[in-house]
């Protein structure tokens, strides 16, 4: 949980997030809706692959990237439900280590 908070931390993330919501983009279009450079983009999509909140896949010598929306909302569930069980004063060893 810990890394896709940390991945959706950051703006630039979150406003390639919202492109994917839209379809599959290619790395290059992706980049075209920003002003800073390729490799920087290029990070920002390592760090959103590595929360698993985007898919990669190579064709040729293009990666097409895709979002992967469940496991946002599986990290938003857990979260929604730790602080329900707060509040309730049900916990469980899972929530336990958020």
């Amino acid at each position: 949980m810990t890394t896709v908070f940390k991945a959706l931390s950051d703006d630039t993330r979150r406003q390639i997030l919202k492109l994917l919501a839209n379809g599959d983009m290619t790395a290059k279009e992706i980049s075209e809706n920003f002003t800073i450079s390729k490799p920087a983009i290029s990070k920002h999509l390592d760090i959103l692959k590595e929360a698993r909140l985007v898919t990669s896949e190579r064709t040729g010598m293009s990666v097409t990237y895709s979002l992967n929306a469940s496991v946002l909302q599986t990290t938003l569930g857990a979260f929604l439900d730790f602080f329900d069980n707060k509040a309730t004063g049900k916990e469980d060893s899972e929530n336990e280590n958020i």
